[in-house]
């Protein structure tokens, strides 16, 4: 076998069979073909890594299989090519306003329930590696484990094995179906780790020390996947960004969006009947839905879903999911899991400024929204006022609190009250785009934390030094379950402590900017004291 142009790994599929990738190779010798062999990545000095992509772990979910829970793959005989990522799940894509801010999936076809693996190279492993596995966000509507964005590569050569995954999005995952399985999308997830679990070991990962990682519906994904009694063992540790316990659907809500989508693709709402549908109808009754719910005047009706900016979200059916996830954390699910969570400065800015929103919100109209959230209008004007800030800037600052950074922190209050330690993150770096006008938005972290600051939102002259120390936390806590190792004076992040006791949080910037707050605007989260709060053996 020529290795300077392609490498076989075995891989163990979930029928016990054993088959083969092909994936790509750089100039390092042959040594075994049932190894992970390294290729090669030149950027400010010359590291290696080896990539695999589009192994499927998981059957097709499309004609007898549709809307079922996923079932393990064909296996194969010989060699099956891992050049390129497989097949996205099957999404909308986003409004042309957000053109040039976020990437759009690789290719969505019914072949999706695939992932990615990048893995240093064998002279670098020293053993197992912490395992890293990736869960993409997009309001559970859109996403691809396979942007660019996410390529695992320089974690890989951090030292961690990378995992990239899809999974099924939309009606496809998430609906609440009388003769199906709920929440889909999470099973596919589940068996993604299973995989992980079976195989890893042959890429030089370690099945005993996996990080799940993600970001938005990613995050709020894993939040859920820390108290669901199927992905039980499954992971180690976990990162969850701009998504935590809260935005799950109770099964009255849920049965309702389901229904009223599957009124809108013209079927009933059953497995048997969605099924018959395309799935191109099923996504375009998916977007009408979101517009009714934007357009909805009773804020209880859609439940977490308010705004629009999510029509299916996980179902808290009692079998697959028994609680909602933030309840079922104050109860102790998931002490036993390591976490790392956090959120953005400015995390609503993006779904305002590109939409020409801001300007359209007057005072009549943030005073609605903070009355529907519980809030007095005039105290929490005073407290979210600052020079400048027009009614459309509170609205994202009280968004901002409301859907990511108060959720964060009942999540690390909920696991403090049962001695599990969270440490916890606010990502301050504004990005450039659209003149600086996003601010530290939702996503804007996410070049940083892989490496690839060639991401949209990072710009042209995005610090590559922060992100070396946000990547050296990431990578520190998939190894140890803590963010910062011991460093020289002047080394990486400053000490980082958990959120329990003096509410610590890090503040995540350039340079000298990076420092630890402790119980940062303090007023701003008081407001929500009786509020947003974990419901101890709720449902």
């Amino acid at each position: 076998m020529n290795c300077r142009s392609r490498i076989e790994l075995f891989c163990r599929s979930e029928a016990g069979e054993h088959g083969r990738v092909r994936a790509p190779c750089g100039e390092a010798p042959c040594t075994s073909p049932s190894a992970p062999l390294p290729a090669a990545f030149a950027d400010s000095g010359r590291v290696k890594w080896q990539r695999s992509w589009g192994v499927p772990y998981a059957a097709p979910p499309f004609g007898p299989r549709r809307l079922l829970p996923p079932e393990p793959p064909q296996p194969w005989t010989g060699v099956r090519d891992a050049f390129v990522p497989g097949p996205s799940a099957p999404q909308p894509g986003y409004l042309p306003a957000m053109t040039g801010l976020l990437e759009e999936a690789v290719a969505p076809d019914e072949d999706c329930l695939n992932l990615n693996v990048w893995t240093p190279a064998p002279g670098r492993t020293g053993g197992r590696l912490p395992v890293m596995v990736w869960i993409h966000g997009g309001a559970f509507r859109n996403g691809s484990g396979a942007w660019p964005s996410y390529d695992g590569a320089r974690l890989a050569a951090d030292g961690v094995v990378c995992v990239t995954l899809n999974y099924r999005l939309g009606a496809e995952g998430f609906l609440l179906l009388p003769d199906s399985s709920s929440n889909l999308g999470l099973l596919d997830q589940i068996a993604a780790l299973e995989w992980v679990r079976d195989n890893i070991a042959g890429f030089g990962g370690d099945p005993d020390n996996v990080t799940v990682f993600g970001q938005s519906a990613g995050a709020i994904s894993i939040t859920a996947l820390m108290t669901m009694p199927q992905a039980q063992g499954l992971f180690r540790r976990a990162i969850t960004q701009s998504g935590a316990g809260h935005h799950s659907h109770p099964e009255h809500i849920a049965r309702r969006v389901t229904e009223r989508m599957a009124a809108l693709a013209g079927a009933e709402p059953t497995r048997e009947s969605l099924a018959a549908v395309p799935f191109e109808r099923l996504i375009a009754a998916d977007a009408a839905l979101g517009q009714e719910i934007a357009q909805a005047t009773d804020l209880t009706q859609w439940g977490e879903s308010v705004g629009g900016g999510t029509t299916v979200l996980p179902v808290v059916d009692g079998v697959t999911l028994p609680q909602r996830p933030i309840d079922a954390l104050a109860d102790g699910a998931g002490r036993d899991i390591d976490l790392l969570t956090g959120t953005t400065s400015d995390e609503f800015r993006l779904f305002l400024v590109p939409l020409g929103i801001g300007p359209r919100i007057t005072d009549q109209v943030l005073h609605g929204f903070l009355t529907g959230f519980g809030l007095d209008p005039v105290e929490a004007c005073k407290a979210y006022a600052y020079p400048g800030a027009t009614p459309g800037d509170l609205l994202s600052e009280v968004m901002t609190d409301y859907a990511y950074r108060i959720p964060a922190l009942r999540v690390a209050e909920a696991r403090a009250a049962h001695g599990a330690e969270t440490f916890v993150y606010e990502f301050a770096w504004p990005s450039p785009a659209l003149d600086g006008a996003l601010g530290a938005c939702h996503m804007a972290e996410i070049g940083f934390v892989f490496g690839n600051l060639a991401h949209p939102l990072a710009g042209p002259d995005a610090p590559q030094g922060l992100s070396d120390r946000v990547r050296e936390a990431w990578s520190s806590f998939a190894r140890t379950g803590r963010p910062t190792a011991a460093r020289p004076p002047g080394g990486g992040l400053p000490h980082w402590p958990a959120y329990a006791g003096r509410r610590s949080v890090m503040r995540l910037d350039d340079g000298a900017a990076s420092i630890v707050l402790e119980d940062p605007a303090a007023d701003r989260r008081r407001l929500w004291d009786t509020l947003r709060e974990a419901v101890p053996g709720g449902a």
